[in-house]
C-alpha cells in the first residue's frame, strides 16, 4: 500500500475528518488531500506530525510493519526505492517492515541547487551522522558545519534547518521518540 492510502486508511479506521487531521496537524486540508491521493510527497516532519495525530508511528505511515527479526538493507534497494520529497531531498526509510520500533533511521540525499530552505521541528530526538559533502546545520539558536564523519544529537522540537554548502550531501538520521516531560513542554 503506497504511503498516501496508508494515511487515508488510518484516518478513515479512526473515523476522523480530513479537515479535522489537518488542523490539528497545522496544514490545510489542501496539502493533506494532495498527499494522501499520492500527488505529493511530504518532508519526514510533515509525516512525524500526522503519525502523532494518527497515534501511529512513521513507520507505520511508511511500512507494513510484519517483521520482528533482523532486517538487512542491500545497497541496491536503497538506491532504487529513494523517495524524493517536494523539499528538495531524497530519503530512504530503513527497516519499514520492523514492528514497534524505538527508532526509524533514514538515509537522505539533498542538492544544493534543489533543496528549498524550511524549518523542520516534531517530537523525539534525532541524531545525524554525515557521510558525504559539508553541510551547515541550524538547530535553535546554534549552526553547526558538518564534514564526512562529523555528528549532531539534539531535541528535534527545536526548529531545525539544513543547507547544504557543496553540491550534494548524504547523510545517516536517526529519529527516536522521547516520551520525556521536556519533549511535551
Amino acid at each position: 500500500m503506497e504511503l498516501g492510502k496508508r494515511i487515508r486508511y488510518f484516518r478513515k479506521t479512526q473515523r476522523r475528518t480530513l479537515t479535522e487531521i489537518a488542523q490539528v496537524c497545522g496544514f490545510s486540508n489542501s496539502l493533506l488531500s494532495k498527499i494522501e491521493n499520492g500527488k505529493t510527497t511530504p518532508p519526514i516532519s510533515t509525516l512525524v506530525k500526522i503519525a502523532n495525530v494518527l497515534g501511529v508511528r512513521v513507520s507505520d505511515l511508511l511500512g507494513e510493519n510484519e517483521h520482528s527479526g533482523t532486517v538487512l538493507t542491500k545497497k541496491e534497494a536503497i538506491e532504487r526505492n529513494m523517495i524524493s520529497t517536494n523539499k528538495g531531498y531524497s530519503f530512504y526509510t530503513f527497516a519499514t517492515e520492523w514492528k514497534d520500533k524505538l527508532m526509524q533511521p533514514f538515509l537522505f540525499h539533498a542538492r544544493k541547487d534543489e533543496i528549498k530552505q524550511h524549518l523542520f521541528s516534531h517530537t523525539g530526538h534525532e541524531f545525524i551522522y554525515m557521510l558525504e559533502g559539508e553541510m551547515k546545520y541550524k538547530v535553535g539558536e546554534g549552526e553547526y558545519t558538518l564534514l564526512p564523519g562529523d555528528s549532531i544529537y539534539f531535541n528535534s522540537l527545536e526548529e531545525h534547518l539544513l543547507i547544504p554548502v557543496t553540491d550534494e550531501v548524504k547523510y545517516l538520521a536517526v529519529f527516536a521518540e522521547s516520551e520525556s516531560n521536556e519533549d511535551k513542554k
